[in-house]
């Protein structure tokens, strides 16, 4: 599938949180990388050996399952908070860059700055030992191009949404729907006006039965706005 997106970024979406992002200036951004145990990844996207760059949002399982083969695999730097950085040092992962929320560095040319999210982040270890990972946290990505897009993580809808609109003016943002463990349409929705966006890309639904929120709800939420939701399929890709 191909549609046009803001800028020249190309967005495949690899199911649930899973994204292959190549910016404008052909950089491979890999985020939250959960391959091997996705239900909703095909078959042929199970394994990433090529990339510039790996965003972390939080540590749960279904965002951080398969980080360490694809830093292994790729020798990408992998940007992360603080605490999940170091978790990821523990685990023999090179070229970790930890920061917080608030802070801004570059990164293969892309400037990364780590924002708040509203969410939990936690790993469950071999042992059953729950291991805390820092807070949750989204990123605001600037682009070769000066293109800005806003990627949220898992998160609730939160007020201050409106401030990362004023303060980056991002064109597009990539947001939760399923509900349950994130926010649903009707939360996306708002975060979507917060944020003043022109284009959405709907995220982590769908993938358990539990995951009700659906891309049909978000649009005709904010068809009222103007703004466009682009839909992919897992393995499409928008460019």
């Amino acid at each position: 599938m191909t549609a046009q997106t803001s800028g020249t970024l190309s967005i495949t979406w690899l199911g649930h949180g899973t994204f292959l992002l190549v910016s404008p200036g052909g950089k491979r951004v890999v985020i939250d990388p959960w391959l091997e145990g996705n239900p909703a990844c095909p078959a042929g996207s199970k394994k990433i050996d090529k990339a510039d760059l790996i965003l972390l949002t939080h540590g749960h399982f279904d965002h951080i399952g398969d980080a360490v083969a694809v830093a292994r695999a790729t020798g990408a730097p992998v940007v992360a908070i603080f605490e999940l950085g170091t978790w990821l040092d523990q685990k023999g992962v090179k070229h970790v860059s930890g920061m917080n929320k608030g802070g801004t560095q570059t990164v293969a040319g892309i400037a990364i700055t780590m924002v708040d999210a509203r969410h939990s982040s936690a790993v469950v270890e071999d042992d059953g030992r729950i291991v805390y990972l820092g807070e949750a946290a989204g990123y605001v990505l600037t682009f070769e191009n000066g293109l800005v897009a806003y990627f949220a993580g898992d998160t609730a809808l939160f007020g201050d949404m409106k401030l990362i609109g004023e303060l980056y003016e991002p064109a597009i943002a990539f947001l939760p729907i399923g509900d349950h463990f994130t926010m649903d349409p009707r939360q996306a929705a708002k975060a979507v006006e917060l944020l003043g966006v022109k284009q959405v890309v709907p995220m982590h639904y769908g993938t358990f039965p539990i995951l009700t929120g659906t891309p049909d709800r978000l649009a005709s939420l904010v068809q009222p706005l103007g703004v466009e939701v682009l839909t992919l399929k897992p393995g499409e890709t928008a460019a």
